[in-house]
């Protein structure tokens, strides 16, 4: 074992679509994620990942699809590719039957509907799992398309979008954390009162971009407010993270600009008042192991081999609102800044190419190709495996990794067989025993469920 043994935090990232992470993969034998909508699919998967030893199942979602020039992709109707899906929100109820520690993040964007909204879904899925909740808070993805399906005239600005979603945030929290007081909720059968009337409180909210004078009527659940997950590199995206979420996912590039990322968000928490060293900061990981380093050096070439410029250029433009097979590919990407919608989506996916150092395109085609949204890829024996998993960990500060599966789930179930074990025996897993929610269980503190008053949303909620 490497180093100090600290606990490492595991989830798997899935979408309730095709595939995940913008590449090809789903006719691959016997890979099965184009059984998406097969709920047997879902609860083999749960099963087995809570059964290794993971903390929970990660839904990314959204409306979007990558469109090239005015149009949608054809490559991402015809492969697949990030073409939306269906909501994961209503699998969880049934998911929830069949597990009893393993936590569930589902994914929702600000800015859609009404923050009120989103608070009485996520109370009643807190409910509903025993406060095994999490929320992976994002301002959208493929912007220009989810502006076509909502019919906005206009997208509306990257840094606009943040300053829309702090106050969403805070809006929501209020609702969940201050409409109840604790022992507002009597449900007496004798006297037959249901609640308290003078321990439920009007919400009076006047922000910006929204506004709330009413009660909350969806009683406080174990959470009260689910995980605060965030996905977002960009500086501004940064800080939000920094004074809002309490899991980070971090975009994997390079170990160095991994680790620079992570010492910065951490940094900004501890400026914004908080511990910053008390944020579970992850990011995405694809794994191709085997019981030998030739089976998953084997396994990574099957999945290599189904990928193609085509399909990482539909991703690209469905994460930048940039077609690189439109641009000259012996220059770098200074080629399109300041025009369309450049810088007003995907921006982290655009900074990271930028810079002194910038690649080419046909650079970046070949870099991305397989790889697409995913994080750090690791090859080889389980041992090998456990062993790069920690040198990453220790080399950027990160918490854990999100797996990222390609042929699932025979993948997932191979990663859980092959790879837990053995960083269990080295003391990198926690121990759910003791705590009932996911918020307890990624701060690895039993009876932690609440977000508490510290926090920075409910500091600055008095709007």
């Amino acid at each position: 074992m490497t180093g100090d043994a600290r606990t490492l935090h595991f989830g798997i990232f899935e979408v309730m679509a095709p595939q995940v992470g913008g590449t090809f993969s789903w006719p691959h034998a016997p890979a099965a994620s184009v059984d998406f909508a097969n709920v047997d699919h879902w609860i083999r998967i749960a099963k087995s990942i809570e059964e290794s030893g993971f903390d929970f199942l990660f839904f990314a979602g959204g409306y979007g699809y990558p469109i090239i020039g005015d149009d949608i992709s054809r490559v991402s109707v015809e492969r697949g590719i990030n073409f939306s899906g269906l909501d994961p929100d209503y699998l969880i109820p049934i998911l929830v039957q069949h597990t009893s520690t393993l936590g569930f993040v589902v994914t929702q964007t600000t800015g859609l509907d009404h923050p009120a909204q989103l608070a009485r879904r996520f109370s009643t899925l807190d409910h509903l799992t025993g406060g095994r909740i999490g929320w992976n808070i994002v301002t959208g993805a493929s912007q220009n398309a989810v502006a076509e399906v909502f019919g906005h005239d206009s997208l509306v600005p990257h840094d606009v979008r943040y300053d829309m979603a702090a106050e969403y945030v805070r809006l929501a929290s209020r609702l969940w954390e201050e409409a109840w007081d604790d022992d507002a909720l009597v449900a007496d059968r004798e006297t037959g009162v249901y609640a308290d009337p003078d321990g439920v409180h009007r919400i009076v909210f006047d922000g910006e971009h929204y506004r709330s004078r009413g009660y909350y009527g969806a009683p406080p659940s174990p959470q009260r407010t689910p995980v605060l997950f965030q996905a977002g590199t960009s500086p501004k995206g940064r800080a939000f993270a920094a004074g809002t979420a309490e899991c980070v996912f971090v975009q994997a590039t390079t170990v160095e600009r991994t680790a620079a990322a992570v010492a910065d968000i951490r940094e900004r928490a501890d400026a914004a008042g908080r511990d910053g060293s008390a944020l579970r900061l992850m990011s995405g990981m694809t794994v191709f192991v085997g019981e030998t380093e030739e089976e998953a050096r084997r396994i990574e070439a099957e999945f290599d081999a189904m990928q193609s410029d085509e399909i990482v250029a539909a991703l690209y433009a469905g994460n930048t609102g940039i077609d690189l097979l439109s641009l000259d590919p012996d220059q770098t990407l200074h080629q399109v800044l300041g025009t369309g919608v450049v810088g007003q989506m995907g921006t982290s996916n655009i900074e990271r190419f930028l810079g002194d150092d910038a690649p080419t395109v046909r650079e970046i085609l070949d870099q991305l190709r397989g790889l697409g949204t995913r994080g750090f890829r690791v090859t080889g024996s389980a041992e090998q495996v456990a062993d790069e998993i920690e040198r990453i960990a220790e080399a950027t500060g990160l918490d854990g990794f999100l797996i990222e599966p390609y042929f699932e789930p025979t993948d997932i179930e191979e990663f859980g067989r092959l790879v837990m074990p053995i960083l269990r025996e080295r003391g990198r897993l926690g121990d759910a025993a003791g705590k009932d929610t996911l918020r307890a269980r990624v701060t690895e503190r039993a009876g932690n469920d609440r977000l508490g008053a510290a926090h920075p949303v409910l500091r600055r909620a008095a709007v």
